[in-house]
């Protein structure tokens, strides 16, 4: 699969510098796990980086401060696995075809199992369920979009990246089939319909609500944690 929609250069950038917020971290590294491109600007930036801050001026630490630096890299993140999403971008090869559809992508495994045939599904509305994953300060879940559904009009409060793991959907935007990823800021308000040949299932990170423009759509926001 060759994916058509990708991160910004600068989503790839924050990415690489760890300043994305953990959900969307999550969402690009799924990503990177399989579209070469993006893993091959990731790796430009890493380079970057690296001949950057090899070329700042140095400067001694009191060794106070040297050992809160120690202390701090040998403990894991509260809201990050200890093995690290970052370093889960290998595809299993030795499943048969059947096998490998079901699995989930890598860096989701630690939170959700292995396959999509065990996740816990809740009803969100009519054609849509939806699995949240507690990740932080940011909202994670997997979004299933019956055939023909049409989610609701709406825009988004900050930063949205949806990554389409089966099935496709198009909105105002374009078609996104799997491997695709739409990169979404404050500007674009935009409404997804399912494609009608299968159910549509999309990994959705934000790092804010969004914002609905129909009344009810907004009265149920606060119970469905959107």
């Amino acid at each position: 699969m060759q994916p058509n929609h990708h991160p910004d250069d600068a989503t790839l950038v924050s990415y690489a510098a760890g300043g994305l917020a953990t959900a969307l971290s999550i969402t690009v590294a799924c990503h990177l796990a399989i579209c070469p491109r993006c893993r091959q600007r990731v790796s430009e930036a890493d380079a970057l980086g690296g001949h950057l801050l090899s070329h700042l001026p140095q400067q001694s630490l009191s060794a106070e401060h040297r050992q809160a630096m120690l202390d701090a890299l040998d403990k894991p993140a509260a809201d990050e696995p200890a093995a690290g999403h970052r370093a889960s971008t290998a595809i299993a090869s030795k499943e048969t075809s059947a096998e490998a559809d079901d699995l989930l992508p890598a860096p989701l495994q630690h939170l959700l199992g292995e396959r999509f045939s065990d996740l816990k599904w809740s009803t969100l509305g009519p054609g849509m369920k939806q699995v949240k994953m507690h990740v932080g300060n940011s909202n994670l879940r997997l979004f299933k979009i019956a055939p023909g559904t049409c989610m609701p009009l709406h825009s988004h409060g900050g930063s949205e990246l949806t990554l389409v793991l089966r099935g496709s959907y198009s909105d105002e935007i374009g078609r996104f089939c799997p491997g695709d990823v739409a990169d979404l800021d404050p500007e674009v308000e935009h409404q997804p319909i399912a494609d009608r040949d299968q159910d549509c299932i999309c990994l959705i990170a934000t790092d804010a609500p969004l914002r609905f423009r129909g009344i009810v759509p907004r009265l149920l926001q606060p119970f469905f944690g959107l």
